[in-house]
C-alpha cells in the first residue's frame, strides 16, 4: 500500500508539474481584449442572442448591445418559448426602445433611430434605438421542431436572419463594455483567425460561490487547453457561450448549429466543427470587457450545470468515471494526502498541492480562500457529474430549463 500511494504521489507530482508549465507558457500566450487597439472600421457583425427565462438580466444586457460601438451594427434577439417576463421585456424594447444615458465624447446630432423588420414563421417585429443606431430584430419562436434543442434551434433561426459579414453568438445576459466589439474585430482580422472566442469575467454573489467558478475556470483550463486552440495541429479546441466570433461564409460552410443541434454544450462545440472543418480559431481573455452573472445560489449552479456535465464525457458512463477519478486525484487526494501519508509520500503531495496553487493563480490570482476551498469545489464538481449521469440513465432525459430532451437523440449528435 505504501509502495503504490508512493508512485501515485510521484506520478501526480509530474503531471501537475506538466500542467503547471503549460499553463505558465499558454496563460501568456492568451491576449486581453483590453490590450487590443479598437479598429476604426470594420466588416458589418451580425449579434445573435437566444433568450428563454431570461427577464432577470435581459434588459441590462440589451442595453449593453446598443452601446457597443461598432458602426453598422445589426443585433438579432430571438425568444425562445419564454414562460416568465423575457417577452414581455422584450416587447416594450420594441415599442419603446432602451433609451441610453448620453455619452459626452458623441456629438448630439449623431444619436439616432433605426428600425428594422423581420417576417418569418414564427416572428414578432421590432425596432431598435441607439447613439450608432444599430439595426434591432426581435424573432418569437412559438414551437420546438423535433431534433433540436431549443436555444440551438434558436441561435440558428437567429443567424438565417443576420446579415453581417461577422456573426457573434452570444447569450441574453452579457454585460459589454462599448469598445469590446472594435478590439475583437481588430484582433481577428490581424490575425487572420475564422473564429474568436473571449472568456468572459463572471459574476456571483457570496464566498462558495466565487470559490467555485474560480476552480471551474482551472477544471475547463486543464479540459481544454484554450491557447492550443489556434494551433492546427492540436485537438484542443474553444468556444464560449458568451462571446463566439465567427464569419458567416465559416457559419453557413459547416452548416450552422445543424451539426450540433442536440448539444448542451453547444459552444464548445461549435468550436470543434469550425476546427475539424480546418478553419482557424483563436481565444482571447474577455475579463474587464465582457461580464455575465453567472448564478444566484449553488442550487441554481447545481442544477445548471446538470445539462452539460454528462455530455462533457460523451454521455459515457466510463468515461465518467475515469474523469471523476481523475478529478479526485489530482486535485483532492494531495490535500487529504498531507495528513494521512508520511514520509517521502508525503513530500510528494506537499509538492503537488503547491503545484496545485500556481496553476490556480495562473488562472486566477492570488485568492487563500478560494485556494483552501479547491478540493471541496473539485468534489462538488465530482457529484455535479454523477448526478446529471444518474438522473439521465434512469430517466431517459436530459432537462433544461422546463424542455426534456431524449438521451437517445443526444447521445446520437457526436462531434
Amino acid at each position: 500500500m505504501g509502495v503504490t500511494l508512493l508512485a501515485l504521489a510521484a506520478l501526480t507530482t509530474l503531471l501537475l508539474a506538466g500542467a503547471c508549465v503549460d499553463f505558465a507558457i499558454g496563460g501568456r500566450q492568451v491576449r486581453s481584449l483590453k490590450d487590443i487597439k479598437p479598429a476604426q472600421t470594420g466588416p458589418p457583425v451580425s449579434i445573435i442572442a437566444a433568450a428563454r427565462n431570461e427577464a432577470r438580466g435581459i434588459e441590462a444586457a440589451i442595453a449593453s448591445l446598443l452601446r457597443l460601438d461598432y458602426p453598422g451594427l445589426e443585433i438579432v434577439l430571438v425568444n425562445d418559448r419564454s414562460t416568465d417576463d423575457t417577452g414581455a421585456i422584450l416587447e416594450r424594447v420594441a415599442r419603446e426602445p432602451i433609451r441610453l444615458k448620453p455619452d459626452p465624447t458623441v456629438a448630439a446630432d449623431t444619436v439616432t433611430a433605426a428600425t428594422d423588420t423581420t417576417v418569418g414563421s414564427g416572428t414578432t417585429v421590432g425596432s431598435g434605438f441607439s447613439r450608432i443606431a444599430p439595426s434591432l430584430k426581435i424573432i418569437t419562436i412559438n414551437d420546438l421542431p423535433d431534433g433540436w434543442i431549443g436555444k440551438n434551434h434558436a441561435l440558428h433561426v437567429g443567424a438565417a436572419s443576420a446579415t453581417g459579414e461577422l456573426l457573434l453568438f452570444t447569450d441574453a445576459d452579457i454585460v459589454f463594455e462599448p469598445s469590446t466589439l472594435r478590439r475583437a474585430v481588430a484582433y481577428m482580422e490581424a490575425t487572420k483567425v475564422d473564429h474568436l472566442a473571449a472568456i468572459p469575467d463572471v459574476r456571483v454573489p457570496g464566498l462558495a460561490l466565487n470559490a467555485f467558478v474560480a476552480a471551474f475556470g482551472v477544471f475547463f483550463s486543464l479540459y481544454s487547453r484554450p491557447w492550443k486552440a489556434r494551433d492546427p495541429r492540436s485537438r484542443h479546441h474553444i468556444g464560449v457561450g458568451a462571446f463566439n466570433l465567427i464569419r458567416a461564409s465559416v457559419y453557413r460552410a459547416i452548416g450552422g448549429h445543424s451539426a450540433i443541434a442536440m448539444r448542451p454544450d453547444d459552444d464548445l462545440k461549435l468550436g470543434k466543427v469550425v476546427k475539424k472543418h480546418g478553419f482557424r480559431q483563436d481565444v482571447v481573455n474577455g475579463r474587464d470587457s465582457i461580464e455575465v452573472e453567472w448564478y444566484a445560489s449553488v442550487r441554481e449552479m447545481i442544477d445548471g450545470l446538470m445539462k452539460n456535465a454528462f455530455a462533457g464525457v460523451d454521455y459515457s458512463l466510463p468515461k465518467l468515471a475515469g474523469a471523476s477519478a481523475g478529478l479526485f486525484v489530482m486535485n483532492v487526494w494531495p490535500f487529504l494526502a498531507l495528513f494521512l501519508t508520511h514520509g517521502a509520500t508525503r513530500a510528494l503531495n506537499v509538492a503537488s498541492v503547491l503545484l496545485i496553487v500556481l496553476i490556480f493563480w495562473t488562472v486566477n490570482g492570488t485568492r487563500v480562500a478560494y485556494v483552501v476551498a479547491f478540493p471541496a469545489a473539485a468534489l462538488l464538481f465530482i457529484y455535479i457529474m454523477w448526478r446529471s449521469a444518474l438522473i439521465a440513465v434512469t430517466s431517459g432525459t436530459i432537462t433544461w430549463r422546463g424542455t426534456a430532451y431524449p438521451l437517445t437523440q443526444m447521445r446520437a449528435n457526436r462531434i
